[in-house]
């Protein structure tokens, strides 16, 4: 997103505003965008509304947490609630707190109060647990943004390393040989090292490396950061895979709020760590201040 302030020129009749590009005559700057969404944010959306959009059976929940990093707090009284396999997308302006909710559910930041809870019915509270025990005992794996692969490394190490967690690493290579019988893109590629790979598929291999602890809810930070349209194309059919072939639980962060929503089940707005408007992907692209503010018109 763009950090330019108030308006610029118009370029052969066509600016873009907001998040995406498309014919309109001024450029919103993010101050501008934080206070409109500001103003969507006094009537947001209650924890019953959100239960009704994870079809009131929550697999992993949040309530009421307030986390941050050392002293500040980032997040304030916010709520979450996705089902057993849906996918939920996150958007909003930089710095609205996007992915300090990835890094919470994960144990990467400070709790000053609320909860986190995941596994349906019987629940457990993972809000103490840290980052090891939440992939290995909770099945939650983080996808992290781009360039988080060993290059030089060969795609298989990267894979193992992925297993780093389970009690014998025999059972890391076996659980990699599952995923290069899913992608023959990566079984081609097995001895290079991950340096050579395309950036399509350096996120596969990223993705992949995050299936072989066997989550049942993956993180995904920014998917389609630094790609080409083709590529970002492959990753969401590999990510749709994973939710509708293998039943994975996804939450996401992505820039790109117009693929985002595309994707997902349910969006979350947010603004300045407060959950601002959530709905169904699908009327959240339909929805004029969403279009305005994050799709470009």
């Amino acid at each position: 997103m763009s950090d330019t302030q108030g308006s610029k020129p118009e370029n052969d009749g066509k600016a873009v505003r907001g998040y995406g590009g498309g014919g309109v005559s001024t450029v919103i700057s993010v101050d501008d965008v934080v206070k409109e969404v500001q103003k969507i944010a006094e009537t947001a959306p209650t924890v019953e509304e959100l239960a009704a959009l994870a079809n009131n059976d929550p697999y992993l929940k949040i309530d009421s947490l307030r986390a941050g990093y050392g002293k500040m707090e980032i997040l304030h009284d916010f709520h979450l609630q996705v089902g057993k396999g849906q996918s939920l997308c996150l958007i909003g302006p930089n710095g609205a707190g996007k992915s300090t909710i990835l890094h919470s559910i994960f144990g990467f930041t400070n709790i000053f109060s609320g909860s986190i809870t995941t596994g349906g019915a019987e629940a457990t509270d993972i809000t103490a647990m840290g980052p090891s025990q939440k992939l290995s005992t909770a099945g939650i794996a983080y996808i992290l943004q781009d360039k988080s692969v060993f290059p030089d490394m060969t795609v298989e190490e990267n894979l193992w390393m992925g297993g780093y967690l389970k009690d014998k690493p025999q059972e890391a290579k076996e659980a990699a040989e599952r995923v290069f019988d899913k992608y023959s893109r990566l079984a081609e590629r097995r001895k290079h090292p991950a340096r050579v790979l395309s950036g399509g598929e350096r996120r596969l291999l990223e993705i992949s490396r995050a299936l072989v602890m066997q989550p049942d809810v993956l993180l995904v930070d920014e998917p389609s950061i630094g790609l080409e349209p083709r590529f970002i194309d492959m990753v969401f059919e590999i990510l749709d895979d994973l939710q509708n072939t293998e039943g994975k639980t996804i939450l996401m962060v992505e820039q790109n709020a117009k693929k985002g929503l595309e994707f997902a089940d349910i969006g979350y707005v947010l603004v300045d760590g407060q959950l601002a408007l959530a709905g169904r992907g699908s009327e959240l692209l339909e929805n004029p201040e969403v279009g305005r503010l994050f799709l470009g018109g």
